[in-house]
């Protein structure tokens, strides 16, 4: 069993970056890929970014590209997504989720743990 922890959420304003680190517990990830996703209130859950076992490549949603970054640390069992120039349409809870296997999926299903999410506000 895989327990997924995210940090770093918090309320900033247009323009202002965030860093969400996720931690996992349990048993080592490193063989998985790790993918992001946001949830906006009303809103169906959507893909940010996902990046595979090795970290050598990483995919993201057109809406965060150029802006967010993902990278992990297989020897700590972390992941990190840098979010720089937030926008308000950047709101939402943003979860942690390892995949099953070793490549990138931008589908939820494919993914077998989740975390609980971590709040990101983003005032205009």
């Amino acid at each position: 069993q895989v327990r997924l922890v995210e940090s770093g959420g918090g309320m900033v304003q247009a323009g202002d970056s965030l860093r969400l680190s996720c931690a996992a517990s349990g048993r080592t990830v490193s063989g998985r890929a790790i993918g992001w996703f946001r949830q906006a209130p009303g809103k169906r859950r959507e893909f940010v970014a996902a990046i595979n076992a090795n970290g050598d490549l990483t995919h993201y949603a057109d809406s965060v590209k150029g802006r967010f970054t993902l990278s992990r640390d297989n020897t700590n069992n972390t992941a990190s997504l840098q979010m720089n120039n937030l926008k308000p349409e950047d709101t939402g809870t943003y979860y942690c989720a390892v995949d099953s296997n070793a490549v990138i999926t931008i589908r939820p299903l494919h993914y077998d743990y989740w975390g609980q999410g971590t709040q990101v506000i983003v005032s205009s």
